[in-house]
């Protein structure tokens, strides 16, 4: 067994649901001396399994240095840090700058990876991002909102490429995804608007590049919301390589 004294784990949650957590993670949770959770994105649920004599703090109103010292006080100490953030922390989880601030206290840490909202959305609406011959990938990205993003990256840029698009924290800003999608994208390409994916409000709208706006308005779909952009969703692919009779590989002569 591997010694897991002083060390901060981030966990992901998943988008919601108690059940799509890890076992991973769980038993982070279940052995934490401190679960440190966003609660404005992870429910309590969540920490269900945590320890009764453990500290669960809700992080939602501190600040990075906060949280720092937080996790300080108990890995420092010897304890068990269950760093738990929604989704998968790897991605929109801030948690570059939490590992530089540990890394500079000699504070060891590990990642547990969860199920991201995309991943949830797909499943639960029963789509595939990739089919062959029309789609073999995924972006992942972001509306420029107070957080820029980088020279080359919009969504008009990405969506000049066709593949699939999963467009996260862009709930406030429906009017300019269209706009930005409309720029290379058909006016009738699927979009699925998924709301708090994996939470008892689930909610799952099927709009249009061009219906974007009008959907999210008429919905009241707000926060905690991804968008997935589906070009050529109504084509019918091609047979995959993978299950075809003629195709020979290392396990099929």
């Amino acid at each position: 067994m591997t010694d897991d004294s002083g060390c901060v784990f981030f966990v992901g949650a998943g988008p919601g649901d108690p059940d799509l957590l890890t076992i991973a993670g769980r038993k982070i949770i279940e052995k934490a001396d401190l679960d440190l959770y966003a609660g404005s994105l992870v429910p309590r649920e969540i920490l269900a399994c945590a320890r009764r004599d453990a500290l669960i703090v809700d992080s939602s109103a501190l600040t990075l240095e906060e949280t720092h010292a937080l996790m300080l006080s108990v890995a420092g100490k010897g304890g068990i840090v269950a760093r738990v953030h929604t989704g998968d922390p790897v991605l929109y989880g801030a948690i570059a700058e939490q590992i530089r601030l540990l890394d500079k206290a000699g504070i060891s840490w590990r990642i547990i990876p969860g199920v991201t909202a995309a991943s949830a959305a797909a499943a639960a609406a029963g789509i595939s991002f990739t089919m062959p011959g029309i789609c073999q990938s995924l972006v992942i990205t972001r509306a420029a909102g107070r957080t820029p993003v980088p020279p080359g990256q919009t969504i008009e840029d990405f969506a000049r490429h066709g593949a699939a698009m999963a467009l996260y924290l862009s709930a406030g800003h429906a009017a300019e995804i269209q706009q930005q999608l409309a720029g290379a994208l058909a006016p009738e390409t699927p979009v699925l608007c998924a709301s708090r994916v994996g939470w008892p409000d689930e909610k799952l709208v099927w709009t249009s590049v061009a219906g974007l706006r009008d959907c999210v308005l008429e919905n009241a779909i707000e926060r905690q919301t991804v968008f997935i952009v589906l070009p050529g969703q109504g084509k019918l692919p091609s047979r995959s390589c993978l299950y075809d009779g003629s195709f020979q590989h290392m396990f099929r002569k």
